[in-house]
């Protein structure tokens, strides 16, 4: 897998704009240039992971949407991956998948 950082920049920059925080106030908790957050958020230049996560936890984001693009917290997370994998079964495995899921709904 390789990592798109203009996308990653782009999640950041959105995820801190949500967050109402400006690149300098990111700078100042980072203890980096604004140049440096603008060429991050940019794609520009790689930021890396313990940087990410001092980022993300400032604005209380989600590191894991910021990377991937998906959140563990959202409904519909890996529900693709399910449905494909769903249709590869045959019609008694899929039986047996949705009782597990009702099982496992049941005893929460």
């Amino acid at each position: 897998m390789t990592i798109d950082y203009k996308m990653l920049g782009k999640r950041l920059k959105d995820s801190r704009l949500s967050a109402k925080k400006t690149q300098e106030q990111i700078a100042e908790h980072l203890d980096v240039s604004v140049s440096y957050i603008s060429q991050v958020e940019r794609g520009v230049t790689k930021i890396s992971l313990d940087t990410l996560a001092k980022y993300t936890a400032f604005i209380n984001g989600d590191i894991s949407a910021i990377i991937s693009g998906v959140s563990i917290k959202d409904k519909a997370y890996m529900f693709d991956e399910l449905n494909i994998n769903i249709l590869e079964l045959y019609p008694k495995e899929r039986q047996m998948v949705n009782d597990f899921v009702m099982l496992l709904m049941k005893n929460r």
